[in-house]
Order: C-alpha cells, then sequence, then structure tokens
C-alpha cells in the first residue's frame, strides 16, 4: 500500500491594481479554482511520467488549512495577498514527497522577492515533514524579462543556491499548447491568448472565447471537468458589457447543442467568503504586530518571527503606529 504524499500548492498571488480600470480585464483568482478542478492533469502537463509515479486512483485531498498554518496569508503596503493550497496524494512507489507549486500571478514585484519566498516556501515544509521537495514557480505576468528560477544567498563564506522549476506562460508557443491533448493546455491557452490580446475589444475577445470553447470541445472531457475549463474560459477576461456575455452562450449553446453551465458562481461566491475569513485574519494578526512592537518593543524581525508573518508586513504596522503619534 503507498504511502501518502503531500503537494503543497501556493496557488495565487493577487495584486490590486488601483489605477487600470480597462482591458485586460482578468480575473486571475479564478486559479484557485481550476487548480483544484484539473490538477491531476497539471500534473500529467508537467510530468511526463505521472501515471508511473501518482497513484491516481486515490482521491486528491486539499488540506488548505494545513498550508494556512504553515503560510498565513501575506498583506504588505501594496496590497499583495497569497492564496495558498496544500494538496495530498499518493505515490505508486510508496515513497512521501513534496511538490512545491507556486501560481505568480503578477509576476512583477522582482527576481528576490518570488525567490526568497519560494525558498521560505521550501524550508518551511522541509522543516515541518522532512522529506523531499520539488518546485514550480508558474508565472502569468506580461513581462518578458521577469523569470525567477534560483535564489542565492552567501555570507563569509557560505553560500546557498537554491534552484526551481519555473514555467513562463508568455514563453510559451500557441501552436504546442493546441496540439497537447491535456486540459491543462486549454487553461495554459487561455491566459496565453489573454497575455497577446490586452487590449482587445468585446467581438474580437468574444472571438477567442470560442475558438477556446472549440479547443475544449477537441479534447472530449467528461461533463464537469469541461464546465470546469469553460467557466475558467468564459470568466478569465470579462467583457467590458455584459450583453456580450449573453451572446457568447447563446453561440455557445449554438456550437454545442447544449446550454453550458459556466458554473462560475459558485467559485465566486466561494471566494468572497474566503475573503472574508482572510480579511479576519490580517486583522487579528495586524493586532498581535501591534503588541509586540508596543507592548514587548521587539524589533521587525523578531515580531515577524513571533506572529510569522513577513517583516514588510511588520514594517508596515510599525510605520502606521508612528504616523498616529
Amino acid at each position: 500500500m503507498p504511502e501518502e504524499m503531500d503537494i503543497i500548492v501556493p496557488n495565487i498571488k493577487h495584486e490590486k491594481d488601483t489605477q487600470e480600470k480597462k482591458p485586460p480585464r482578468r480575473d486571475d483568482e479564478l486559479w484557485k479554482g481550476i487548480l483544484d478542478d484539473v490538477f491531476e492533469d497539471f500534473l500529467r502537463f508537467f510530468f511526463p511520467n505521472a501515471d508511473e509515479l501518482f497513484d491516481f486512483k486515490k482521491k486528491f485531498v486539499f488540506l488548505d488549512k494545513e498550508f494556512n498554518r504553515l503560510f498565513p496569508v501575506e498583506v504588505n503596503s501594496a496590497g499583495v495577498r497569497f492564496v495558498d493550497k496544500l494538496v495530498k496524494v499518493h505515490l505508486k512507489n510508496g515513497d512521501a514527497k513534496f511538490i512545491l507549486v507556486h501560481v505568480e500571478v503578477q509576476g512583477n514585484k522582482g527576481h528576490e522577492e518570488l525567490s526568497s519566498r519560494m525558498f521560505r516556501y521550501f524550508y518551511r515544509a522541509k522543516d515541518k515533514h522532512n522529506v523531499s521537495i520539488t518546485a514550480f514557480a508558474v508565472l502569468v505576468d506580461d513581462v518578458k524579462s521577469y523569470h525567477p528560477k534560483v535564489y542565492k544567498e552567501e555570507y563569509l563564506g557560505t553560500k546557498l543556491s537554491y534552484e526551481f522549476n519555473s514555467y513562463k506562460l508568455l514563453n510559451q508557443e500557441e501552436a504546442t499548447l493546441r496540439a497537447n491533448p491535456n486540459p491543462f493546455a486549454v487553461v495554459a491557452l487561455t491566459v496565453l491568448m489573454a497575455l497577446k490580446n490586452k487590449n482587445i475589444k468585446d467581438e474580437g475577445l468574444k472571438h477567442i472565447k470560442m475558438d477556446l470553447t472549440r479547443e475544449l470541445i477537441k479534447r472530449n472531457l467528461d461533463k464537469v471537468k469541461h464546465d470546469k475549463i469553460m467557466a475558467f474560459l468564459a470568466y478569465y477576461v470579462n467583457f467590458e458589457n455584459q450583453d456580450m456575455m449573453r451572446i457568447f452562450e447563446k453561440e455557445v449553446q449554438q456550437l454545442t447543442g447544449t446550454t453550458t453551465p459556466m458554473g462560475v458562481k459558485e467559485i465566486l461566491l466561494e471566494r468572497r467568503k474566503q475573503e472574508g475569513i482572510k480579511q479576519g485574519d490580517a486583522i487579528a494578526r495586524h493586532a498581535v504586530v501591534e503588541n509586540l512592537i508596543t507592548k514587548l518593543g521587539l524589533s521587525d524581525e523578531q515580531a515577524a518571527d513571533v506572529a510569522e508573518v513577513p517583516v514588510a508586513f511588520v514594517k508596515q504596522v510599525r510605520k502606521e503606529l508612528e504616523a498616529k503619534k
């Protein structure tokens, strides 16, 4: 009987953009749900020998609460949040391993920030579970020069180099994704087309969505998975005029001969619920950090270590306290 294997999936980084109010109208938080829905395909996409490695007959178990204890939600002055996942799977050979998958949605905060965060995820998971780890960073930003792959540190003769797998959507070939029968390829293609057509108008966007729908139909998926990916491609980039969504749905119905449930409502409702929970967590941590600073006089690094929050979060709290004086 194979042992259980934990797969850590830091899922989403989402940065509020207060300046841009026009296309791209991407909803990157939909990554949160789609990774749950196509995680088996995700593994097959990156591991050609996935069926030899993983026991897909046993269901994945998504352990979000445990991951949140290891890696509390991070908030900084720019409003950046991280939504993470912990997934348990099984190996066929019985070994216990970890896979750390980080989905970097904006990817524009600098090489060092992502790389150091990837390393922090690694050593905390390693410390808790003491197993081997392989890590992925899936980058869906639009900055071609941004492609972190390694974290390095050196001091007085001591050197550290931590390399992780990094997949850059913007660098992928459209033809290659179209030729790939894996359902995750449609997810990747949806993001790639969004990156290539950032300022597209509604009519052109509808054309792209219909093209993606045809790509999805080619994969001959079961209804549940088809509907989940359909929801992702339908809502990943929103129409400016919602009347166009009804036109799109009608054309999809004509193409498939059935009413295609977009099924994203549940995703959005769950997201709002989780946002409320995380907002409450952030408020609680803010109060803890305040006490550590004002009552115990801890340094930024000490307070960050005790509260298990980034040093940047502590610095922001300290800045707010000083402003009140």
